[in-house]
């Protein structure tokens, strides 16, 4: 199983939150995930990120691919 770190949208229409969830590559972008390690919630002054970092590096370091946009949000490479 391809596994991936990447943004669900919550939220209502034009107020957008995002969960940083590890979801199964080939499930929708708000479909199931195997576990929520966050947020980001973009329109707050300033930004609202919060995630668990050591969950992050756990699921960085069996092999989960980090989307682009997270990558940016946490500042991981």
């Amino acid at each position: 199983m391809a596994t991936v770190v990447r943004l669900t949208r919550l939220g209502r229409k034009k107020k957008p939150f995002y969960r940083i969830v590890v979801t199964d590559s080939r499930k929708r972008r708000d479909g199931g995930y195997i576990e929520s390690i966050g947020y980001y919630n973009p329109l707050s002054e300033p930004e609202t990120i919060k995630f668990d970092d050591e969950r992050l590096t756990y699921w960085k370091s069996v092999g989960a691919k980090l989307s682009d946009r997270v990558k940016k949000i946490t500042g991981s490479k």
